[in-house]
């Protein structure tokens, strides 16, 4: 064997679950396709605390850009609602890097340049096919993000509605003042059907602004340069420089279905786990029940299933919640987003208490009580807070 566990991609999930299977005693292979880790093109840079302590991470000011007091929510009408929860701008390439030395300090080897292939089982346990040979291992991690074509290699349905990807485009932008407030800005409605365009402050003249859309296709450049056109009237900016655009996707409505086969497991973004924050959880448990399962000389699916247990228990109410708020915002025309920010727009937020699930009840029974016909639209925001 090349090891106990292969782990392929250099995901912060596939970070975690290395990084968990080797302090428990594990020899761990880590093998990622790109030449140089810690230059992460996803498109996402402003994470809220809630989801690092979800996660059981703390935040180091090392990767901080800036820190942000919460989110605004805004409605097409130019409402908002001002949600107050702890976020920061974070320097993506600086984060990965963080976590890539964490998970070399923990005794994983880490391969570059490294693409895999396939996954094929064998008397012996898993063998990946890339393009450096074949390796051998007990176990394999699927980790390598949302474009993954291995698990569907390995007989693996990773997600229930794969069609429900939100496809994302983001870029740094550069204009007077625009990364001074201190509030990420959440918009909602016909710039970015399905979910939302995003305002991330960074800083100084610096900020990224972004659109995550569903069931448009992958290209969604087209609502990112409408996005950008609305911005700058909203700002009243005449002159913008967009920077560097990165692309990506994010399956936060996809819900999670097979984790695991035998000898298989899938984490993050490649069996459906939305959000960084959670896929770092998920790839904790991951790597804990890899673990448990080469120590007790066990691969079979049947034990593997402990992870994907793990996981509903943890998160399986809050996805589906989630997929029901943006199924509802989906459907939701500007008039009518704009009538369910009215309900929230002086009210005093400070109720909402306890984890993302409970906040989210909370919400809820609110608009029960306000306005029923409005009850799930707003949730989506809440489930990552």
């Amino acid at each position: 064997m090349d090891a106990d566990v292969i782990v392929i991609g250099a995901s912060p999930a596939g970070l975690a679950a290395s990084r968990v299977a080797s302090e428990q005693g594990l020899d761990v292979l880590l093998m990622d396709k790109q030449n140089v880790l810690g230059e992460n093109t996803h498109p996402a840079n402003t994470f809220f605390k809630g989801m690092f302590d979800r996660a059981g991470e703390n935040v180091d000011s090392s990767y901080v850009l800036k820190n942000l007091r919460g989110a605004n929510i805004v409605a097409p009408s130019g409402s908002y609602v001002e949600v107050e929860s702890p976020a920061y701008f974070l320097d993506r390439p600086a984060f990965d890097r963080y976590y890539i030395q964490k998970t070399r300090d923990s005794g994983v080897d880490i391969a570059t340049s490294v693409e895999a292939y396939n996954v094929l089982k064998n008397d012996e346990g898993v063998s990946v096919s890339t393009s450096q040979g074949t390796f051998d291992s007990k176990l394999v991690i699927i980790s390598d993000g949302i474009n993954s074509k291995l698990a569907s290699l390995c007989g693996l349905s990773a997600m229930k509605h794969p069609d429900d990807i939100g496809w994302a485009m983001e870029a740094e932008v550069e204009g007077e003042g625009i990364g001074e407030p201190d509030m990420f800005e959440y918009f909602v409605g016909s710039v970015a059907p399905g979910w939302k365009s995003t305002y991330s402050p960074c800083g100084g003249d610096r900020a990224t602004l972004g659109v995550y859309v569903r069931r448009h296709g992958r290209d969604v450049s087209s609502f990112f340069d409408r996005w950008v056109d609305k911005f700058k009237r909203m700002k009243g900016l005449s002159n913008l420089r967009i920077g560097e655009v990165k692309t990506g996707g994010d399956p936060i409505a996809t819900i999670p279905n097979q984790m695991v086969a035998d000898g298989i497991m899938l984490t993050g973004g490649a069996s459906g786990q939305s959000g960084i924050g959670y896929s770092i959880h998920g790839g904790k448990m991951c790597g804990k029940v890899a673990a448990e399962s080469i120590q007790e000389a066990n691969t079979s699916s049947r034990f593997l299933s402990r992870y994907s247990r793990m996981w509903a228990k943890e998160y399986r109410t809050e996805y589906y919640l989630g997929r029901m708020a943006l199924e509802t915002l989906r459907k939701m025309d500007d008039s009518e987003i704009n009538s369910m920010m009215e309900v929230f727009k002086q009210e005093d937020l400070s109720f909402l208490q306890g984890s993302s699930l409970q906040k989210a009840l909370q919400v809820s029974l609110f608009m029960l009580k306000k306005k029923p016909s409005s009850l799930l639209g707003f949730s989506a925001f809440l489930r990552n807070r």
